[in-house]
């Protein structure tokens, strides 16, 4: 990598850090899941990767509950419970430390530096809410999130394939 017109080897601990990032990203950072508590209601526990963080956590959680409010045959809903845990933790990985020195006249003159290896990041950041489901002219309708609404204008593609992303 060229930088300021010198030459820099990237480090090996980096090169593994960016491996990793680039396979999250691959991989969805984002899941939800539904457990139907009765015939209108329904709780969400959902799951963020740890860049997303808390508030990509809680905007998983809302859209899904929209998600799974539309997929029940249901038009709006009302968050009545809600909670969060942060599980996110970070790790320093192993550093290099390089040696130089000079030997003359009996004497050796050694430099040591240190440096430190990538931080790793793991963990979800969580979010549960519990759901009731509200169908047109029932009350409490009004009152209600529009699910359509919520999701926007693709809500029809986002029903089919759920939310997978925290963005």
């Amino acid at each position: 990598m060229r930088f300021g017109g010198r030459l820099f080897k990237m480090h090996q601990s980096y090169r593994y850090s960016a491996i990793m990032i680039f396979a999250a990203i691959l991989s969805g950072c984002a899941k939800s899941e539904m457990t139907r508590t009765s015939a209108n209601s329904f709780m969400i526990d959902a799951s963020a990767a740890p860049i997303c963080g808390s508030t990509g956590a809680a905007r998983v959680a809302s859209k899904s509950a929209a998600v799974a409010t539309l997929r029940s045959g249901f038009d709006r809903y009302i968050i009545t419970g809600s909670q969060a845990q942060n599980n996110v933790t970070a790790t320093q990985m192993p550093g290099t430390v390089y040696t130089s020195g000079t030997y003359g006249g009996g004497n050796y003159n050694a430099r040591s530096t240190y440096v430190p290896g990538g931080t790793m990041y793991s963990g979800t950041h969580d979010k549960s809410l519990v759901v009731i489901m509200f169908k047109k002219g029932q009350p409490g309708w009004a009152q209600a999130v529009d699910a359509k609404e919520k999701l926007g204008p693709q809500w029809e593609e986002l029903v089919k394939s759920g939310i997978r992303t925290c963005g």
